[in-house]
């Protein structure tokens, strides 16, 4: 994703958050290593909706600050989509938040886990008021990129899958 995209997507992710009902905010990131909350914090105003987040890379930090099972997530070496929609839902509640993002994945390939090529998953937490938790997650693959360029289109994918949510949320109402 190019800057003047990820400048959109994250405008109109703050449009989308400010917009009666107000929500707020909150981010786990594991691969992606603060690019997510980057691209949030770099258009003004995000003060407005954005809580904070958390970057944990060790299992352990997932599991004491995010709620991550951690018999899951050793079998998977941290990177599954349970995982992210639990280091998602743990953010959400960690902060308070309405809503909260999280990535978790492989920047680089990895032979000793069978990685071929960069990839990622993410996951959206929706704490709707009575409603119960909203998760929805998906998978992007990064071939051929390297670790920088990897962290930030995982970085933009998640944001951009947020904002396509919220756009549908919003309009369902």
């Amino acid at each position: 994703m190019k800057a003047a995209q990820k400048a959109g997507v994250a405008a109109e992710l703050k449009a989308l958050m400010l917009a009666e009902p107000k929500l707020t905010l909150a981010v786990a990131e594991s691969l992606t290593a603060g690019n997510v909350q980057a691209q949030i914090a770099g258009v003004s105003g995000a003060s407005g909706y954005f809580l904070g987040g958390v970057t944990a890379y060790s299992i352990e930090e997932k599991v004491r600050l995010l709620g991550v099972n951690r018999a899951s997530a050793k079998k998977v070496n941290c990177v599954s989509a349970r995982v992210a929609e639990e280091m998602a839902r743990g953010a959400a509640e960690l902060f308070g938040a309405d809503l909260a993002v999280a990535t978790t994945g492989y920047a680089e390939p990895s032979v000793a886990d069978g990685v071929a090529s960069p990839m990622a998953w993410w996951a959206i937490a929706h704490r709707r008021r009575g409603r119960g938790v909203t998760i929805l997650s998906g998978r992007v693959e990064c071939p051929g990129e390297r670790r920088v360029a990897v962290q930030q289109i995982i970085a933009g994918a998640v944001l951009a899958e947020l904002a396509a949510y919220l756009r549908v949320w919003r309009t369902s109402r």
